[in-house]
Formats: C-alpha cells, structure tokens, sequence
C-alpha cells in the first residue's frame, strides 16, 4: 500500500503484500471481533459498507477476506458495487464475467468464482456493469445464490455500494448476517453517518459495528483503522 489514507486507489490489499504490518494486524483483529460476534449469531455472511464512496470499505473488505483466508477459513469475497467495481484490480484478476453474468444465466457459478491468488480465498467479481444493478441486487436470484454459497463457503464477505449513493446496500442488507460500517474519521460528516446508519436501522440490519479508518494515534504521522464492536452503532 501506498500510503495509508482511505482513498479507494487502486492497490492490492496491504495484509496480502505486508502480512506482518499493523495495519494487517487491525484487520486480524476485525476479523476476531466478527468471531465474537458469530457466537451470540451466526454471522456468515458480513456486508461492508460507507456513508460515500472513498471512505475506505473496498481496502476494509478486500482485508478482511484476506485474513480470514489466511485463518483456514475458506472464504468468498464478492464484489456487489456494480456500479463502481474495485474487487477485481485490487486482486488484478479479469471483470468479463462475474455476478452480472452469472445472474443473467450467461456463465455457471463454476465459470465465474476465480480464485485470488492467496490460499482459501475466492473472488466472485462484478462482470461487466448492468444496467439495472439494482434490480439485480434486489432479485431473488441473486438471494438464491448467497443461499447456495452459504454452504460451500465459511465465510462470505460483500463489497457494497455506499449507503446514500444508491438503494443497492439497503436490499442487500436482508441477505447478509450483519453489516459492517466504514466511517473515515477525517472525511465522513458525521450528520451523513447518522443518515446512512439510520437507513440501515430501518431495514432493520444487523450492524455489526463501525470500522473507523483513518484516526491518527500518538505516533507521528501513522494512521490504523481501529474497530469498534457495537450491538448498536457507535455513532451517536
């Protein structure tokens, strides 16, 4: 990784090319507070997400599927912002065919799970953008088919549009066992966030809690993404 700001650049994630950083162990950490999670509720399927785009959720999803892989868990990383896909340069695989493809029935499910080049973890990429996505989001194929992966995948982990860009995280929050939060703490309004976590309330999603990216620590000039377990968000 370049730098450690929160831009969505395009970087192959940083607990895949430096596993012994702090910022990996962050994630590790992240990862291990979803465990904790999943005893109280099984949390399978966890759906990352932001109140805009450039807040940081693609580094936090594309991280944690890495770590979760490295943890013997075989994992599936799908990339579910069809409008704005990222999952398939940070892992420079081909996008021809993906969800999009395979939602229309133009591919099999076979054709379109690639793999990303670290062990256990498996990338289901956007394929070629829609023009409907979030028709596609909201269909029931779609639902159908995280049902089916639920039981060949320990873990799957969604790349989601930001919260108040599009409608797509608010259908796509039914399917998944909970919600993670990406807030930067040196972008984001607060009074978006309040917005963005209350849609998601009304749905009734499961938050999981909120990834805070982007908070300076007393070191100088070093930022680490700092996560906070919450059964409601820590917003407030």
């Amino acid at each position: 990784m370049r730098s450690l700001a929160s831009r969505e650049d395009i970087q192959r994630p940083i607990s895949l090319i430096n596993p012994k950083s702090p910022l990996t162990e962050s994630y590790r950490t992240l990862r291990t507070n979803i465990q904790f999670a999943s005893v109280a509720e099984d949390t399978k399927v966890v759906l990352v997400t932001s109140t805009a785009p450039g807040e940081g959720k693609t580094s936090t999803s594309t991280n944690l599927a890495v770590v979760a892989a490295a943890a013997n868990k075989k994992v599936l990383l799908i990339d579910a912002d069809m409008r704005k896909p990222q999952v398939h340069q940070r892992f420079q695989v081909s996008n021809l065919i993906g969800l999009s493809t395979l939602l229309i029935k133009e591919r099999s499910l076979q054709d379109c799970i690639v793999s990303s080049g670290a062990e256990n973890l498996y990338l289901l990429t956007s394929g070629p953008i829609p023009p409907n996505p979030a028709e596609m989001l909201a269909s029931r194929a779609f639902a159908e088919l995280v049902d089916v992966l639920r039981s060949q995948f320990d873990m799957i982990v969604i790349d989601s549009p930001p919260v108040l860009s599009v409608s797509d995280t608010l259908a796509l929050s039914h399917i998944a066992d909970g919600v993670l939060f990406v807030v930067d703490s040196q972008k984001t309004h607060r009074l978006h966030a309040k917005r963005a976590v209350q849609a998601l309330m009304q749905v009734e999603a499961r938050i999981l809690g909120v990834v805070l990216n982007r908070v300076k620590h007393n070191r100088k000039d070093s930022y680490y993404y700092s996560y906070y377990t919450a059964g409601t968000p820590v917003i407030s």
